[in-house]
């Protein structure tokens, strides 16, 4: 029976599935330490056994936990002192929506000067016509 006489669909029992890095959860590197802390030698032992890690893993996880504590404990309290980042960011805001203000005033102002000169353009053509008309 050659590799080409097998059904394809089956897989061959002599290769293992690759199996991808495994996963923890916080709540479990939290948990997991903290029940091998209260175990005796034996039970340390059977637990890695139980859950399939390595002490250095547990290890890595304890001192992760002691080092989140200590930056925590660092941390001053009350509230975050405020970025001065964030206050030149508000007050550029401000400063571009009062000029969009402005810009908008001044739009409004050019508008009007346009429409005057126009209507000013048009009674000094209408005053030529009738200047002229007159003298007739």
């Amino acid at each position: 029976m050659g590799a080409s006489d097998q059904d394809p669909q089956v897989p061959d029992p002599e290769v293992r599935e690759r199996v991808g890095a495994r996963r923890y959860t916080a709540a479990y590197k939290a948990r997991i330490p903290e029940e091998y802390n209260r175990l005796d030698k034996a039970g340390k032992g059977a637990l890695m056994r139980r859950e399939g890690l390595y002490s250095s893993l547990i290890s890595s996880w304890r001192t992760a936990r002691d080092h989140g504590a200590e930056q925590a404990l660092a941390r001053p309290v009350g509230r975050p002192k405020a970025d001065p980042r964030d206050k030149k960011i508000d007050a550029l805001e401000g400063e571009v929506e009062r000029l969009r203000a402005e810009f908008g005033k001044t739009r409004q102002v050019i508008e009007v000067q346009g429409k005057l000169f126009a209507l000013l353009d048009q009674l000094a053509i209408g005053s030529e016509n009738s200047t002229a008309r007159g003298e007739r």
